[in-house]
């Protein structure tokens, strides 16, 4: 398995994924392109020490951007919603319980 840190990149942080976290105890991340199901388990479980019960991922496309005349497109990216155990949390903004 890789190093926690290069599977796990970043929280996806956005009204619908802290929605998800609220009521359906799923948290989202940034994982690397290259990271299966079973490393982004093992990853969360090790890093935030909670039981994790299912993974989905999500492969998003880049997207071509204007600016002025300029042509670019964003990074492509690859996300993984995370499934939580019953009792479980993550603890993403550092706030004491």
């Amino acid at each position: 398995m890789a190093h926690i840190t290069d599977v796990l990149r970043k929280p996806v942080l956005t009204e619908k994924t802290m929605k998800l976290m609220q009521e359906e105890n799923k948290y989202t991340f940034d994982v690397a392109l290259s990271s299966n199901k079973t490393e982004i388990k093992q990853a969360v479980e090790a890093m935030f020490n909670v039981k994790v019960t299912s993974v989905n991922t999500i492969n998003v496309r880049a997207k071509t951007k204007r600016v002025g005349r300029y042509v670019g497109k964003t990074a492509r990216r690859k996300k993984a919603i995370v499934t939580l155990a019953e009792g479980n949390s993550i603890n993403l903004f550092g706030e004491e319980e």
